[in-house]
């Protein structure tokens, strides 16, 4: 037997694994007896089954796993061979568990050492049996694992794979859930579980999809530690007891795992018989005469024979590829690599493969799905298991809560560093000075990678992960910089091209202070707003916010390359500062003055903060422009749509009680006539109406809601009485 490792170093590494499973490269009859008893459930005499019969406890599925099972077999029957990926997978998470164990406790391995996952086909019996010499389970641990299953957990699972649109998405969701197991549902009517942990016995437990049992084993200890998971096949899934079929899988789904997976394969050699058959041979001599006399010699050789010699073969020589050179690695490789611990069948959209030095030095691949995940922005700020760390090889954890902040939650990758302790648990290596160096690392190194996409690459990038940059330009303040050189937005230089803010600041006019832009929730929206009529008559470029986050996104940055931004709806906006410009804005305001002053203080007096000439319209009669700290129309939308938004919180309540400023276009008939009515009748409520209305429509066409909409539509009608000559005061007349 193998002694135990004391100490963390001693713990075997792959390498050290490869090759080197007990009892492997044996030819003789009795290991191979030995080998079927230790992993062959069926080998118990007739008072063994009759004792499982009897003592089995039986359990009815929890009634959302039930349902769950049927719907993976009823969406996957095309897509069968994913169960052996999750038969491994399962298997890599028990071998990745005992092994950290390990770290802090000697004595978790025991006497077996191995790390391995062994795969044995019984074409006689048409089971399929996947042995791990992992943590293994408890019986309560086969009950309540493969049982039972969180409920919110199954809800979501059951939701999403409702949604699912092919095959390849419930295949992708089963691994995401962590339902892989039912998945050998889909090739077996009958599975069992054999599992000893080192604080239980050795337990079965066994079902049908319908219901199951668990049953201590009358045959003892037979794994040490570890489990076996037999399948016994249905007739159309007797393909899987084919080695080529198992082969090809495996390397299709789970070459890469970071332990040695053998097959039980058979050979023919050929080799010496212990008997040996006697050979006569002719001897020549001569006898006193001369004559020839022939006589026969016996002669014993030893006799070769074919003979079949079982082994365990290794299939999965290849090794992590983070510990080899970039430039040893193919394209291929790479992707294989991304598939094998992803279990995404679409090849990244980009990958980073570097060794950090300096304060800490570790190895990394990155990589980034060509597709986003389907509950991105529903698990957003939880925990996230997708960068997997490993400590000299070994693997460590992939439950850090913070390995990459929440916006590059996307990322995949591994990083192995030399420089961390083994000895530690994940809780306080979490806290490790080296770690906060690694993240920090980690982030300069995945920003630079999608800085290199390449510009049609970066259209799908962006398309899949926009808002995850927004959301990281006002998440990370130490990377802002960098992070605006990623932002793509709409403009009106384009109709279907998104600008970079860079490329904005290579078109601007000479002398152009400030980068404008506008928020609403469609192109077609922004693009006839009466805040940027001026704007675009004038030649400037104004970038279009159609995204919810876009204007948080830009309120975040303070400036880019020296330039700041001007929102074109708010306060602010000086587009022409020449003399001449000033004096006949100054003659105008003069000319206005009693106009402004009356919408004000009389016509919409506690409405407005105050009514000026308007730099930025030309079509429109007037506009509604926010403070430099109040809402936009777009900002109050989204704020108000929020379900979480408390009642009358005192912070929102600042912002959105901040008054506005209505700006007037001197130059619309509709502001000259409300102009003359004041100076000839003034009195007439027609006049107090008209400028009602002109504040209440530009309420709307500024994106604001209006605040009393019955009376906006009694004045609305009232209006439309007048100009059809109806009269004011005449009734709807009914005939009941």
């Amino acid at each position: 037997m193998t002694k135990p490792p004391q100490t963390a170093e001693e713990i075997p590494k792959v390498d050290d694994d490869i090759g080197k499973a007990q009892e492997g490269s044996k030819t003789d009859d009795e290991v191979v007896q030995r080998e079927e008893e230790a992993i062959k459930l069926d080998g118990l005499s007739v008072a063994q089954m009759k004792e499982l019969k009897d003592k089995a406890e039986k359990h009815v599925f929890q009634a959302e796993v039930d349902r769950m099972m049927k719907l993976i077999i009823n969406s996957l029957y095309k897509n069968k061979e994913i169960f052996l990926r999750e038969l491994i997978s399962n298997a890599s998470d028990a071998l990745d568990k005992i092994r950290f164990l390990s770290l802090t406790d000697n004595t978790a391995m025991g006497s077996n050492a191995e790390l391995s996952i062994k795969i044995k086909t019984d074409k006689d019996n048409h089971v399929l049996h996947v042995t791990d010499t992992g943590v293994g389970m408890t019986k309560d641990d086969l009950i309540k694992n493969l049982g039972t299953i969180a409920k919110s957990g199954t809800s979501e699972f059951l939701t999403k794979i409702g949604e699912a649109k092919s095959q390849q998405e419930t295949s992708d969701l089963i691994g995401q859930f962590g339902v892989g197991f039912y998945s050998s549902f889909l090739v077996a009517d009958k599975v069992v579980v054999t599992s000893k942990h080192n604080d239980d016995d050795q337990y079965i437990w066994e079902s049908d999809a319908v219901s199951f049992s668990t049953v201590a084993d009358p045959r003892g200890n037979t794994l040490g530690r570890g489990t076996t998971v037999s399948l016994h096949l249905k007739e159309e899934a007797h393909e899987y007891l084919e080695l080529s079929k198992i082969k090809d899988l495996v390397k299709k789904y789970s070459q890469f795992i970071n332990f040695p997976i053998y097959v039980w394969e058979s050979k023919v050699e050929k080799v010496e018989d212990e008997e040996t058959e006697e050979k006569l041979d002719s001897v020549a001599d001569e006898d006193e005469d001369g004559k020839v006399e022939e006589e026969k010699e016996s002669k014993k050789e030893k006799k070769t024979i074919e003979k079949t010699v079982w082994d365990w073969v290794l299939i999965n020589e290849s090794k992590p590829i983070w510990t080899k050179k970039p430039t040893e690695v193919s394209d291929e490789e790479y992707d294989d690599f991304y598939k094998s611990f992803t279990k995404d069948t679409e090849n990244p959209l980009a990958k980073s493969h570097f060794t950090a030095e300096g304060e800490v030095t570790f190895k990394s691949i990155l990589y980034i799905p060509k597709s986003s995940p389907i509950d991105m922005f529903q698990n957003y700020g939880k925990k996230y298991d997708f960068i997997k760390m490993f400590v000299r090889r070994v693997f460590i954890t992939d439950n850090f809560e913070d390995m990459v902040p929440k916006y590059l939650s996307f990322l995949r990758g591994v990083v192995d560093s030399d420089d961390l302790p083994l000895n530690v648990s994940r809780e306080t290596l979490q806290q490790h000075k080296l770690l906060k160096v690694i993240k920090k690392k980690l982030v300069r190194k995945a920003l630079d990678m999608i800085k290199k996409i390449s510009e049609d690459d970066y259209k799908i990038f962006w398309k899949e992960y926009s808002t995850n940059i927004k959301l990281g330009t006002m998440e990370d303040h130490s990377n802002r910089t960098r992070l605006a050189k990623l932002l793509r937005f709409y403009s009106s230089n384009s109709d279907t091209e998104l600008t970079s803010l860079a490329q904005y600041v290579e078109r601007m006019k000479e002398k152009q202070e400030h980068i404008y832009f506008i928020a609403g929730t469609s192109r077609l929206e922004v693009e006839k707003s009466p805040f940027v009529e001026r704007l675009l008559k004038k030649g400037y470029e104004v970038l279009y916010l159609i995204e919810a986050v876009d204007e948080y996104c830009i309120q975040s940055l303070p400036e880019f390359e020296g330039k700041k931004f001007q929102n074109a709806a708010k306060e602010g906006l000086k587009l022409d500062e020449s003399e001449k410009m000033k004096q006949k804005r100054e003659e105008l305001a003069k000319e206005y003055e009693p106009l402004l002053t009356w919408m004000k203080d009389d016509a919409l007096k506690d409405k407005i903060e105050k009514a000026v000439i308007s730099e930025r319209l030309t079509t429109s009669p007037c506009a509604l422009v926010a403070s430099s700290f109040g809402w936009s129309g777009n900002m109050e939308r989204i704020m108000k749509s929020q379900a979480y938004q408390k009642t009358n919180d005192p912070n929102n309540q600042y912002y959105a009680n901040q008054k506005k400023t209505l700006e007037i276009n001197p130059y619309h008939p509709l502001i000259k006539v409300l102009k003359n009515r004041l100076d000839t009748d003034k009195e007439n409520p027609t006049t107090a109406d008209l400028a009602v209305v002109l504040f209440e429509t530009a309420t709307l066409r500024s994106g604001y809601s209006v605040g009393d909409t019955a009376q906006f539509a009694e004045r609305i009608e009232r209006m439309l009485r007048l100009s059809m000559n109806v009269p004011l005061h005449e009734k709807v007349i009914t005939t009941t």
